[in-house]
């Protein structure tokens, strides 16, 4: 039996001064989608996150609390582990660098290169930053800041041990120059070129003897271990390197990929492979840096204030949702900015109005047509094949994108069959096709086509999404576990028939933008969401403008004034009519079946004369979506659709001039 290909994927081991936020999430996020979807696609995979929790700052901030250093990273690290627990996080392990069998690894990576000469001792003087622990000479500095995070620094002087990094420098810009996969983006590698390598390294500070949080040098315990060897020795130490039992850093390094924040790709790139050439040992596949998530205000910072809380917003809209936004908002490697509005906007286009509109309307119609069982697909057409061929194509395609870290593109890809699967209904009309017996049988094969494409949907999201592909595959009644594996996706058909569809709620409900937004302001207030509700009040002017035009001409036909508070009250929506019929015993009323986004709506309205029920079918609409429900002639109506007439008692239903999704709403 062949050996499963393996695939070690990292995440940088955060410092615990703080709770973490949204940008952290960004990065363990999508280092967890990548280790999902190795494994969906058959590899062994090992994922590592972790915590830095030595150094100064860490001492400082412990006796200011009037704790220790280890009680404070303790408390720390639990909220980070109840973190990824709420982000469904599936690391494989948690290194910290307080660990016993870090430490000792650590030690055992200091003596080794200290035995051959890599490290030296002698004395630093220079400018330190505590805040990112590392030390800057004086042409290094910004304004005499700290180039990084611009905060002041302190000159230093003290005995310390020295790693030979200038000693590796011509090896190591020979090793970038022919390993382009590397370092990516290649704006990074570049940086690195040309910013740092090039220019000329100089050798790196390794030890200090100003604090004593950290580990101590084994063979002269004055010293602590200073970050840079401690931290990123933890993509080792958590393999087992250097000790009796090292089975697994055998079978996973070099890793495949190290996912870090661009401010540490330097580390990364010129420390990290350093350290390895001097041990030996080969350097990880790739190293990518990725972009910041920012505000409007700029970067995210513990320190600014200005943080977005990530379990504040998987309590109110779910992990998915999140999880979906912070992979598919921005091109990973890019900068993006996050804001409320962008999260809320995107679960209801892509999430409601797309994914949870699909399935809705697909078991919705199994239920009603075939009594909730997925019919046989017995009755082909030429208009089946694109779906087909788009679903079969598809993991091809997302797999490719996947292997470039392209989470966004390879999301968009999904997205497309979802979008295709829509159109779908919209082209075959299953609502028409049940009204003719003739047609059942390609009625059912319509219904098939659209459960066996959410079927692939639900196992393509599966990285991504780690709730919502079982909740599909519940309300589709799939049981079968051979229905949810990647190799399940080569063939198109595979879904059984007979399948008993279990509706169930909506996955993701549409969302009120503005209440939203007032809602977040108030649970997790930041400096970043100034602008926004700027932006608000700029809207809000810009609406009292536009209504005060369109009220002018009411004045001149003795209409009594409303203010935009009053025209807010409307909910009026988009709809599409899926079936009427005249209401019995009433010759001008008819009873509609208006599809408003996830949800069907009955409305009554008195348009006989003007429209059959036929003309309605598939037609357009706009609803008054929160007026008081009635009943006419003893049937519920659920809203009013607008209409326009004239003086010679014409009458015209009111639409939109291009296509947009039903539930959409007017404002």
């Amino acid at each position: 039996m062949a050996e499963s290909k393996t695939y070690y994927i990292t995440t940088p081991i955060y410092y615990p001064s703080d709770k973490l936020h949204i940008g952290h999430s960004y990065t363990t996020v999508a280092a967890d989608a990548m280790a999902r979807f190795k494994r969906l696609t058959g590899y062994d995979v090992m994922f590592l996150t972790g915590t830095d929790e030595h150094g100064q700052k860490i001492e400082r901030l412990a006796k200011e609390k009037g704790v220790s250093p280890k009680e404070y990273v303790d408390n720390i690290v639990a909220g980070i582990k109840r973190l990824w627990n709420i982000m469904d996080i599936s690391n494989d392990d948690f290194i910290r660098t307080t660990d016993e069998r870090h430490k000792k690894v650590v030690q055992k990576i200091f003596k080794k290169l200290y035995d051959q000469g890599d490290i030296f001792k002698g004395v630093y003087k220079g400018w330190y930053c505590t805040p990112c622990e590392s030390f800057w000479t004086e042409r290094q500095l910004k304004d005499g800041n700290c180039p990084d995070c611009e905060r002041s620094v302190e000159l230093v002087e003290e005995e310390a041990y020295f790693f030979k990094l200038s000693k590796y420098q011509d090896r190591l810009i020979e090793y970038i120059e022919t390993h382009d996969e590397f370092i990516q983006p290649v704006s990074r590698r570049n940086e690195m070129l040309n910013n740092f390598l090039r220019p000329g390294l100089e050798d790196l500070c390794v030890s200090r003897t100003s604090f004593k949080w950290g580990i101590p040098v084994s063979f002269d315990d004055k010293h602590v271990i200073y970050v840079w060897i401690d931290a990123l020795s933890n993509y080792l130490s958590a393999l087992g390197y250097m000790t009796d039992d090292d089975e697994k850093y055998r079978r996973y390094w070099p890793a495949n990929v190290h996912l870090v924040g661009k401010e540490i790709v330097r580390f990364h790139t010129i420390i990290w492979p350093i350290m390895l050439m001097a041990l030996g040992e080969p350097l990880p596949k790739q190293v990518f840096g990725h972009g910041w998530l920012v505000l409007d205000g700029g970067k995210m910072s513990k320190s600014k204030g200005n943080v977005v809380d990530p379990v504040v917003l998987v309590e109110r809209y779910g992990v998915d949702a999140v999880r979906y936004f912070l992979l598919r908002e921005v091109p990973f490697g890019a900068d993006g900015v996050f804001s409320n509005e962008a999260l809320i906007n995107r679960i209801n286009s892509d999430l409601a109005n797309d994914l949870g509109n699909l399935l809705s309307r697909t078991v919705a119609m199994i239920d009603k047509y075939f009594d909730g069982y997925i019919p046989a697909a017995t009755e082909r057409a030429d208009i089946d094949n694109e779906l087909e061929k788009l679903a079969v194509e598809t993991p091809g395609r997302v797999e490719k994108l996947m292997d470039k870290l392209e989470y966004s593109n390879a999301l968009a890809e999904i997205w497309k069959l979802i979008g295709r699967a829509n159109k779908y209904i919209d082209e075959t009309t299953p609502w028409i096709l049940a009204k003719d017996s003739n047609k059942r049988s390609r009625l059912g094969t319509v219904l098939y086509n659209l459960a066996e494409s959410l079927r692939f949907i639900s196992v393509l999201i599966s990285p991504f999404m780690t709730r919502t592909p079982g909740m599909i595959r519940q309300q589709l009644g799939i049981e079968d576990e051979s229905l949810s594996t990647w190799d399940s996706l080569v063939e198109f058909g595979k879904l059984p028939a007979e399948i008993k569809v279990q509706r169930g709620e909506v996955i993701f409900p549409r969302l009120d933008v503005e209440k939203e937004l007032k809602a977040l302001e108030e649970l997790q207030p930041t400096t970043g969401q100034t602008s926004q509700k700027e932006e608000a009040a700029r809207k809000d002017e810009t609406s009292h403008k536009t209504a005060e035009k369109q009220q002018r001409p009411g004045e001149e036909q003795g209409v009594e004034e409303i203010t935009i508070d009053d025209f807010a009250k409307l909910d009026i929506r988009v709809a599409r009519v899926v079936d009427a019929e005249p209401v019995k015993k009433a010759d001008r009323l008819l009873k509609l079946t208006l599809e408003v986004g996830d949800q069907t709506r009955q409305v009554v309205s008195g348009i006989a004369r003007y429209y059959t029920p036929e003309e309605l079918i598939g037609k357009t609409v706009i609803l008054l979506a929160n007026l008081k429900p009635v009943k006419l002639r003893g049937e519920l109506s659920q809203g009013m659709i607008l209409a326009a007439t004239d003086d010679n008692d014409n009458l015209a239903l009111l639409t939109v001039d291009r296509e947009i999704d039903s539930g959409s709403r007017i404002s």
